[in-house]
């Protein structure tokens, strides 16, 4: 099923700004924010030096790079995550997509090495690797796309054929090729994945219910969806 959804929609499920949960997830771990902290002091300095350098008459512009390189560590994230937020609502157009999982499994992924030395004075290689989740989700138009993301313990219940619904994006009005695609939510575990929270997690669902529980008849269809009932595949809402 793929619906059409306004583009004030879009702009709610995706926001110009970075939310709570975006901001908690590009703040990263402590490695992230001692990098950053690194930042803001080399910047400080460099402000520092500007100031005696320049003077007194460029006591504004210092005073700017000042304060902008010393909180860096605070707004930077805000920024990153902004980033990834405009990377999708460059797309003009969106639409609510519900299918199903076609396959699950879990792979064990080398995500970088160490050099350490052993108790004989040895050079040793270390491999760090970890569990990932691989999902393949499609429907019967004959969309799929896959995503894998670290492996957590709410996964383990995720099986194929469970119903499976996300927010698409494409540079065409009728939606029939796809740019880009969000989070996927599963509405029967009320339990998401995502290798980063793009939507507005509280408004998608109030859509998803919007979409399983409909009032006063259907929802208006797509031109996409149209053309998928008229090919002959299954008018099923799931």
């Amino acid at each position: 099923m793929l619906i059409s959804l306004t583009r004030k929609k879009f702009e709610e499920l995706i926001p110009r700004v970075a939310t709570g949960e975006q901001y908690k997830y590009t703040w990263g771990k402590l490695p992230d924010f001692l990098r950053r902290l690194l930042i803001s002091i080399v910047g400080l300095v460099v402000a520092l030096l500007m100031n005696v350098v320049l003077g007194e008459d460029l006591w504004a512009l210092t005073f700017t790079v000042g304060i902008t390189a010393g909180f860096y560590w605070l707004w930077s994230p805000v920024y990153w995550a902004s980033l990834k937020n405009f990377e999708c609502r460059r797309y003009p157009y969106s639409g609510f997509w519900r299918g199903k999982v076609l396959d699950v499994f879990v792979t064990e992924e080398l995500i970088g090495k160490e050099e350490t030395v052993n108790k004989m004075g040895e050079l040793v290689i270390v491999e760090n690797r970890e569990r990932r989740l691989n999902l393949e989700v499609g429907d019967e138009a004959g969309f799929v796309t896959e995503l894998q993301v670290p492996l957590k313990r709410d996964h383990r219940i995720i099986r194929s054929g469970d119903m499976a619904e996300m927010l698409v994006m494409s540079n065409l009005a009728d939606l029939s090729r796809i740019g880009k695609v969000s989070d996927i939510y599963f509405p029967n575990y009320n339990l998401w994945v995502s290798a980063y929270p793009y939507l507005r997690r509280d408004i998608f669902v109030e859509v998803s219910k919007q979409m399983r529980q409909p009032k006063g008849g259907r929802p208006r269809r797509s031109r996409n969806e149209r053309r998928f009932r008229d090919e002959g595949f299954s008018d099923d809402w799931g």
